[in-house]
């Protein structure tokens, strides 16, 4: 099974914390070792700690429960 990094955001916690969160899609090879069904996506901290999902802004730390808010993406002009 293979990772591949399709994104990166900042969530920030109810203390104001921010932590920088990526996105995975992991392909899963079928027995027959042709490509599974659809990747499933998964996040992690850039520090390694799982990310689970809860909503399309929202998420859970694995190990600590602590929710986290995906901030909104700043457009930057050039």
């Amino acid at each position: 099974m293979a990772a591949v990094l399709v994104g990166q955001f900042h969530a920030r916690d109810a203390e104001g914390r921010i932590y920088s969160v990526h996105e995975f899609q992991e392909s899963t090879p079928s027995h027959d070792g042709q490509a599974g069904s659809a990747p499933v996506t998964t996040y992690k901290l850039a520090i390694g700690d799982r990310v689970n999902k809860l909503d399309d802004n929202a998420f859970v730390l694995v190990q600590t429960g602590v929710t986290l808010i995906r901030e909104p993406e700043t457009n930057v002009a050039s």
